[in-house]
């Protein structure tokens, strides 16, 4: 078994070598050569034509007349995600302006908060006394409420409308002759605000009227009452000094 492994070897290394030998050995003719492509020339070559004709016209398409019926493209039915698209967008444009009309009512409220108790600050303000009046307006107002409740005093076994109306009358009174400057910006503001309606400014016009007469006649008055007083008193002590003249 060995043997005939040994003498299978040997033959094929025999013909390997005779192989090898003849190939060394063979003529130039025999062997292969290398061919090379070369392009042939651009006479050889035949004309190409061309693909379109050069006196082709483009088909024209006619134009569809205003009588004849244009063909709709069908639409697409809405699915059910497109539907739900729609809604969430209604959704929130909804929540969108119910917010910026929540955002803009309290911007205005709070807008005319701060109008208001600017205006409230500057009234307050426009009431005090300018400092060249020299007009003190903390014991003014100190005197002013004293003379209402001694007024409140004087009147509390009276009857009802006079507890009402003297002590006011008294305060409103010590308010004129303590802080007049005051007191005529306080009725200057009153007047404003009674303006508005008509029917207070007219009954203001024709009470301030009533009283400004009656004042008025009754400075007339105590003028003659201070005059006949003193006639009186100067008649009276011409005589005394007649009587007292006459004795000596």
């Amino acid at each position: 078994m060995a043997r005939a492994r040994v003498f299978r070897a040997s033959r094929q290394a025999a013909f390997l070598v005779l192989g090898g030998t003849a190939a060394t050995q063979a003529p130039q003719s025999l062997r292969f050569r290398t061919a090379f492509a070369e392009a042939p020339s651009k006479d050889t070559l035949p004309e190409k034509k061309p693909i379109y004709s050069s006196d082709s016209v483009l088909p024209t398409v006619p134009e569809p007349s205003p009588t004849s019926p244009v063909s709709k493209p069908n639409p697409r039915s809405p699915t059910p995600t497109d539907r739900l698209t729609e809604q969430v967008k209604k959704a929130r444009l909804f929540l969108y302006d119910q917010s910026l009309a929540a955002e803009n009512g309290v911007n205005d409220l709070l807008t005319w908060a701060f109008k208001k108790e600017t205006n409230l600050t500057s009234t307050i303000a426009s009431l005090a006394p300018a400092p060249e009046t020299g007009e003190q307006l903390l014991p003014g107002v100190i005197y002013v409420l004293v003379a209402t409740m001694a007024g409140s005093i004087v009147s509390r076994n009276r009857g009802i409308f006079l507890r009402a109306t003297f002590p006011l009358a008294v305060g409103v009174t010590a308010g004129w002759l303590l802080i007049p400057v005051t007191m005529r910006n306080t009725s200057n503001l009153i007047w404003e605000y009674e303006e508005k309606v008509p029917v207070i400014s007219e009954t203001h016009l024709q009470v301030r009227g009533f009283v400004q007469d009656a004042w008025r006649a009754a400075k007339v008055h105590a003028k003659l009452a201070t005059d006949w007083a003193d006639e009186t008193t100067s008649e009276t002590r011409k005589r005394v000094e007649d009587f007292v003249s006459k004795g000596k």
